[in-house]
């Protein structure tokens, strides 16, 4: 208890209590209450760091709940991510190879988001690491789903247009076989007839009487012709499209061809002669895939028997030399 405060009066010749003004009684009551404010926040502050209140427990609840949502949502985009990469994988090895299309490159289904950050209103929270993966994983999820859809399409495309495609598929012998002497060469390293040195021969050689009719395999439009004595001598190259082409040389002569004439499969075009480099009557016969030479012995399907069809290949496959 407060001690009293007495002060001497000299008119009463007396000890008078000394009563306190109301500023100082409210400056005393005010010194008591930030003291008691002050002790009250330094033990909250004390209880918060030490104890988690009931706010901070249900956002602690809230928060892990969030993180086993996007672990799941995770897990969830993994599995479609995997689903997605095979269903690419059939697309460009067997979809696209059936309709003789090449695949998508690579680049465009990995290709990411340039530009600005895509995120930056991510940033800043204590799970920002966790939210910004998971969106750039949905993003690119949804971009690769975006580029198959486009990829279906054009297969669907091509599968309507594939009866057109079959007919521009060089699919016979340029020569009949009951015209064929013989197939002298076939692909592959052969001794050259003039030069006497092993080269590489790009094509295969149809041995047959000279003025025997030379056949065009495929559907197309004559692209070139050409008439010399060197080379491949007088040669026509027909276009079949889908990226096909086809060479014949070493003709006699052209049956009525000129540049743009369209062709179906089966026409005759020329005849088998013996200009350019060459030794003896035969037609040298070229398939071309994109620009780039292909085996033609892969592309004889209609006019053959099976036992005819290996009969070439053996005949094909037998060193020696080239007629051209």
């Amino acid at each position: 208890m407060a001690k009293s405060k007495f002060r001497y009066n000299p008119d009463t010749l007396s000890y008078e209590k000394v009563k306190p003004s109301f500023k100082k009684r409210a400056l005393v009551f005010l010194s008591y209450l930030s003291a008691i404010a002050s002790i009250a926040i330094l033990l909250n502050v004390f209880y918060s760091s030490v104890f988690d209140t009931p706010r901070e427990k249900m956002l602690l609840r809230e928060n892990n709940q969030l993180h086993k949502q996007y672990r799941f949502l995770n897990e969830k985009v993994s599995s479609l991510e995997n689903v997605l990469d095979d269903i690419e994988r059939r697309d460009d090895n067997i979809y696209r190879t059936i309709f003789n299309a090449d695949p998508i490159p690579s680049s465009m289904r990995d290709a990411g988001f340039g530009g600005v950050n895509r995120y930056e209103k991510l940033e800043g929270y204590e799970n920002s690491d966790v939210i910004i993966e998971t969106s750039k994983r949905l993003d690119l999820l949804t971009k690769a789903v975006y580029v198959q859809s486009k990829s279906y399409d054009e297969v669907v495309d091509l599968a309507k247009s594939r009866e057109a495609q079959l007919l521009s598929l060089p699919a016979i012998q340029p020569i009949a076989n009951k015209d064929l002497s013989r197939t002298a060469s076939g692909w592959g390293f052969r001794i050259h007839p003039i030069y006497k040195i092993r080269k590489f021969h790009y094509g295969m050689d149809f041995t047959a009487p000279t003025g025997t009719g030379v056949y065009v395999t495929a559907d197309g439009t004559i692209e070139r012709i050409q008439k010399s004595r060197r080379g491949y001598g007088n040669m026509i190259v027909v276009n079949h499209g889908y990226g096909y082409r086809t060479l014949y040389a070493h003709l006699k002569e052209f049956n009525k061809a000129y540049i743009g004439k369209k062709l179906k499969r089966g026409d005759v075009i020329a005849f088998v002669g013996n200009s350019g480099l060459s030794t003896a009557p035969h037609l040298h016969y070229e398939v071309h895939l994109n620009n780039k030479k292909v085996n033609p012995v892969n592309y004889y399907f209609e006019d053959l028997t099976a036992e005819e069809f290996d009969r070439m290949i053996e005949l094909s496959l037998r060193p020696g030399q080239s007629f051209d």
